[in-house]
């Protein structure tokens, strides 16, 4: 969204310690915190990147939410997959605009709301949800945030590990317990040349996953990798890294479609 903030619309309060608070605006209500109190009438119609103060002096930046405080910064029933892993997926997977995309796992609907974004209104994501009440609830994240329900998702109550019924897609994300499970479906409905990902939390599930794809053979350049992510506090003079980080939170494995019942793996270490 641009231009000035609405009625109705959610957006984030700043503090000077950078503890954030989500705001729905709302005419004639007002937001308190521990520094004071906000009228939202004071932020309806003014623009994004204000800054406002409280009737006790405190400043706070209101700015709309990013993606990535939109996947984190909800309750769920489900684990999502982290923002530091999403970009990284959508680059190692090779996500572009008008890819034909099918992914096992709604979950939260983070993953789902990413491609979405990286396909673009020219391609097409089928997502399919084993549990009834994981799938209705990423319904309704998806249709908050986007406003309705988009024309080239289909969310599909299904049981991937019985089998797709897509065929000739480019890309197939697993976000699933045992994704070995789902390797001879993922392999029929991808064509050649197209990207398998799996999301695996531990590497006893990256080697099962990679031996069956060994087994099932059709598949080459079998890679995987985690992505640690340190901030760093820049402060005046003073430049130190931060006491936290996000660290381990999942290994991104990664496989190429070939034309063949084949296997292919180059020798060398590392995801280029």
């Amino acid at each position: 969204m641009r231009g000035a903030f609405g009625a109705g619309e959610q957006i984030v309060l700043i503090d000077k310690v950078g503890r954030r608070h989500r705001v729905r605006l709302k005419a004639g209500e007002r937001h308190s915190i521990h520094s004071g109190a906000i009228d939202h009438d004071d932020l309806i119609g003014r623009p994004e990147g204000v800054v406002v103060t409280t009737q006790m002096g405190a400043r706070l930046l209101a700015v709309r939410p990013t993606f990535a405080e939109q996947v984190t910064g909800r309750q769920r029933q489900a684990q999502p997959i982290y923002p530091k892993d999403l970009g990284a997926i959508l680059i190692g997977a090779d996500i572009h605009p008008g890819a034909r995309v099918l992914e096992a796992g709604t979950g939260t609907g983070a993953l789902t709301l990413a491609l979405l974004r990286a396909v673009g209104p020219s391609g097409s994501v089928v997502s399919y949800e084993q549990r009834e009440e994981f799938l209705e609830a990423a319904r309704r994240v998806i249709m908050e945030t986007l406003g309705g329900e988009p024309a080239n998702l289909t969310l599909k109550l299904g049981d991937v590990y019985q089998g797709v019924d897509e065929r000739d897609l480019d890309r197939v994300l697993l976000d699933l317990p045992e994704p070995w499970q789902a390797a001879a479906a993922a392999k029929g409905a991808l064509r050649p040349g197209g990207i398998l990902f799996a999301h695996c939390p531990n590497v006893s599930q990256v080697q099962r996953f990679f031996d069956c794809l060994r087994e099932l053979r059709g598949f080459g350049l079998l890679e995987v990798f985690e992505v640690l992510q340190r901030g760093w506090t820049v402060r005046g003079r003073s430049l130190r890294p931060s006491h936290r980080m996000v660290a381990h939170t999942g290994f991104l494995c990664f496989a190429r479609r070939l034309a063949e019942d084949d296997l292919f793996e180059p020798e060398g270490e590392g995801f280029r």
